[in-house]
């Protein structure tokens, strides 16, 4: 046990003899944990060129006090403890067994200009709970800094972080600001032990209690680790040179090799195609956009020609039946790319992350769109080598039990890339002597495809792309017409009102969060919509308002509880949806149908969303429009090739709101962009004026109270509306353009998403600032379109559209596209002159294989 603090006669506390303190936190790029260890003990005795993979301990004498400092594993802000790896988990664990009989104190390390959001609490909750409870009374919130902090700055940012004071309260409101550049100023960690020597006081003079049955547990399992990751390295070892022998005795390895590369998003897997092909062939991009379609380079490495196909990556928990058609016919189709077949494919795991049961099913579903075969040709290619420090892969995998599975199918055949270090010219050289030793392993040195698939998907991709040109073609004429007959009308609204419906983790709360330019609806992980505990659910889940004030102009934002993937919406659900439409009295104007682009429609979906909206009868829909979320997702793709592609479920669902939908990137919101919102609340004051106000139960029996109009004057609107019709082709454009998107996209090295559900796309931070900013241009907007009541439809985007003006093309689309019937408020029966415009587009090629 530690000796209590001596105590004055004043009654003051004199300083401790010994300090130990283990140093916890969120994994930084740039060591802030090991930099903060350094600082305290006045010199480099932490290594801050590498991530701490293993706990460390570190001891000197300061300010008259024998200071021992543990270094730990960082894990990632906003993972789950589920999504960090088990090494991890056991190395953190282990770190309050180096500085016996225990630490006095947790410093909880967090860079001054980390930006927390709700998604940050569970994961911080979780992590901590690896030590007990007893650890929240022990410790101290370390804010560390690269330059000066005042006591205002400081304050100034706990304010603007409701996350932050949540985790500051865990901690007592115990802080302390380090400015770790400041070597000079050595009374920042005098204080700072003056802090952790009043905790020891205010808990008894104790330590924090070690288990010391837990600490030989915890070193008996990392020495099985260690005994288990030595024969599987001898067992690889001793078959590398069986193969190598095969190649030794006539089995010459290929001249041109061709590998495929896939596996889950943010894996890496474009960086790694760029350091297996010393070069920039596949665009990595730090602002995450994704590789959408397959793409393929060549080049000359270590004397032979390489062909290497770079695929989109599946959501790393999804299932197959989760990802979305576009991606699941994109995937399939790059082991077509390079024919007769791929002599490789490698399947990119990233370190950074652990490899458990969810992930291993994604795996194993994604992998099903090939043959059986593809196994004997599947390498496991892991990502961030630099993730594991001192630890060896093989440790890594013997940590966890999907690894071992994934290696094993794999024959034992695996391979690290570093892809920070390009120096490394090793690497790749090893990585083809493996593939080499495969391909001489192997009766064919390739997997076989089959070729008419090849030409099917092909046919499918040219459906797909037909049916979108078809559909925006539509869309275009529509915009145009619905401008011309709405041009005038007015309609003066000062608050409006949303409603957000959608199923969990579709992106419903960033939505409601980037309308009013501030972090109000909470966010969850992704994990939730995998759970089915409905009765939890029933206990938490409610209706939530919020409110923005756009210069005299309000907007209400109500979000409706979401319901968990595979399942049907409640009872309970159904009567908090009647409850969130009276919560936006005297009713909604828009019903905003939240439907996320990374994840397919399913039928269950679309009769979840038609049974929640039936107590409001048909009527409803006039009042619905689609919002897509998760834009990036598609990167710069049109959003028609999603919904041509993804099926019948989705295009009923659109077909029923008249084909009214809104599509942004709603990460841009991050950047306090306001043009997304703007081009959203365009279309919902474009929809009220057509609807002549909001949605109310009360509608039919306004409706029967209104005058009935003469035939003269019946004839006399439907003149007028022939009149702007004719007006209204007189003004199609020649050419609507379609972008085509041939380039592929990755993560750098350095990124690591939010595995978030509800937050949809939530991936940084944005300034008060810039969020302030876009409020303010989005206010001056509303101002000259809504409070002076000079409102007229708004159209002026392709997406905008309405059920009135299918009838206008002489030979609709037949491609299971939805169609709607053309009907006017003012007269079921008006005349409408047929017409039909013929316009060019862009062509998309399809890339050439090798």
């Amino acid at each position: 046990m530690a000796s209590k603090p001596a105590v004055s006669s004043s009654g003051q506390n004199l300083h401790s003899s010994e300090l130990r303190i283990v140093l916890i936190g969120g994994r930084e790029i740039k060591g802030s944990k090991s930099s903060t260890g350094n600082f305290i003990l006045g010199g480099g005795v932490f290594d801050t060129s590498k991530r701490t993979a293993q706990s460390v301990a570190r001891q000197r004498e300061v300010h008259g006090r024998q200071v021992t400092v543990v270094d730990t594993p960082g894990w990632w802000w906003n993972y789950t403890r589920e999504d960090t790896p088990k090494l991890d988990q056991i190395e953190i664990q282990n770190s309050v067994h180096l500085c016996p009989p225990g630490p006095h104190a947790f410093l909880l390390v967090i860079p001054f200009d980390t930006h927390f959001s709700q998604i940050d609490k569970p994961s911080l909750k979780e992590h901590l709970e690896l030590f007990g409870a007893e650890v929240l009374t022990r410790t101290i919130v370390l804010l560390s800094s690269l330059v000066p902090c005042s006591d205002k700055d400081v304050e100034y940012k706990i304010k603007r972080s409701p996350t932050l004071q949540w985790i500051l309260q865990q901690c007592g409101n115990r802080r302390h600001v380090l400015n770790i550049s400041n070597k000079q100023d050595s009374t920042q960690v005098l204080k700072l032990f003056e802090k952790i020597e009043a905790v020891v006081a205010d808990n008894g003079g104790s330590h924090y209690t070690v288990d010391i049955a837990h600490g030989k547990a915890l070193r008996k399992e990392i020495k099985a680790l260690a005994g288990r990751a030595s024969k599987r390295f001898d067992e690889v070892e001793k078959q590398r040179r069986n193969l190598k022998a095969l190649i030794g005795g006539g089995k010459a390895p290929p001249e041109h090799l061709r590998l495929v590369i896939v596996g889950a998003q943010w894996a890496a897997k474009s960086s790694a195609g760029n350091t297996i092909l010393g070069k920039n062939a596949f665009n990595v991009n730090p602002y995450n956009k994704r590789t959408m379609r397959c793409e393929i380079s060549h080049g000359m490495v270590e004397g032979r020609r390489l062909t290497v196909v770079d695929s989109p990556g599946w959501f790393y928990n999804h299932t197959l039946q989760d990802t979305n058609e576009m991606d699941k016919l994109e995937i399939e189709d790059s082991v077509y790319l390079c024919p007769p077949g791929p002599h490789a494919v490698l399947l990119v795991i990233v370190l950074a992350t652990a490899i458990n049961a969810s992930y291993l099913r994604t795996v194993q579903e994604h992998m099903s769109l090939f043959t059986d075969d593809v196994w004997k040709h599947t390498i496991v290619l892991f990502t961030r080598g630099d993730w594991l420090g001192v630890k060896t892969v093989e440790e890594r995998i013997e940590s966890e039990e999907a690894l071992q599975w994934l290696v094993n199918k794999c024959g034992n055949r695996y391979h690290v890339l570093n892809n920070v270090d390009h120096s490394n010219k090793m690497q790749v050289k090893e990585l083809l002597e493996k593939i080499d030793e495969m391909c001489a392993g192997n009766d064919v040195p390739y997997c076989e495809v089959d070729q008419d698939r090849a030409t099917q998907i092909e046919e499918e991709r040219d459906a797909v792309k037909k049916k979108a040109r078809k559909w925006r073609k539509m869309k275009e004429r529509q915009s145009i017409m619905l401008k011309e007959l709405f041009e005038g009308e007015k309609q003066p609204i000062n608050n409006i009102r949303i409603l957000l419906l959608g199923r969990k983790g579709s992106g419903k709360s960033t939505a409601g969060n980037s309308m009013l330019f501030r972090e109000v609806f909470e966010t969850v992980f992704a994990k939730a919509w995998l759970e089915k505990d409905s009765q939890h659910q029933r206990r938490t889940a409610t209706c939530v308002k919020h409110q923005g004030d756009f210069d005299g102009v309000k907007i209400t934002v109500v979000e409706a509880p979401g319901w968990y993937k595979d399942t049907t919406a409640p009872d309970w659900l159904k009567g908090e949806v009647l409850r969130s439409v009276s919560m936006c009295a005297p009713g909604p104007h828009v019903f905003l149908l939240v439907v996320p682009i990374s994840r397919a429609f399913t039928e269950r979906d679309y009769k979840a969303v038609v049974e929640l909206l039936m107590p409001f009868t048909d009527r409803v829909w006039r009042h619905c429009m689609v919002l897509f979320t998760w834009g990036d997702w598609l990167n710069e793709l049109p959003i028609e090739e999603y919904i041509a592609s993804e099926g019948k479920a989705l295009q009923e669902l659109l077909g029923k709101c008249g084909n009214k939908y809104h599509f942004s990137d709603w990460n841009r919101y991050q950047l306090g962009d306001p043009v997304p919102v703007k081009g959203l609340l365009e279309k919902i004051i474009e929809l009220t004026t057509r609807n002549k106000g909001c949605f109310s139960n009360e509608e039919k029996q306004w409706q029967a109270k209104q005058p009935m109009l003469t035939e003269e004057e019946w004839n006399r609107r439907e003149q007028m509306l022939i009149d702007r019709v004719l007006k209204a082709l007189e003004k199609e454009p020649e050419e609507p353009k379609l972008q085509a998107v041939t380039m592929a996209h990755s993560i750098d090295d350095f990124y690591i998403p939010y595995m978030s559900g509800d937050v949809a796309s939530e991936y940084g931070s944005i300034s008060e600032f810039r969020n302030q900013r876009a409020h303010n241009i989005v206010a001056e907007w509303l101002r000259t379109r809504v409070k002076n009541s000079d409102i007229t439809s708004g159209i002026g985007s392709i997406c905008s559209s309405a059920p009135y003006l299918e009838r206008f093309d002489e030979n609709p689309p037949k491609d299971d596209i939805p169609t709607a019937s053309c009907s006017f408020p003012e007269k079921d029966k008006a005349v409408i002159p047929h017409t039909r415009v013929f316009t060019n587009t862009v062509k998309i090629e399809r890339r050439n294989s090798c």
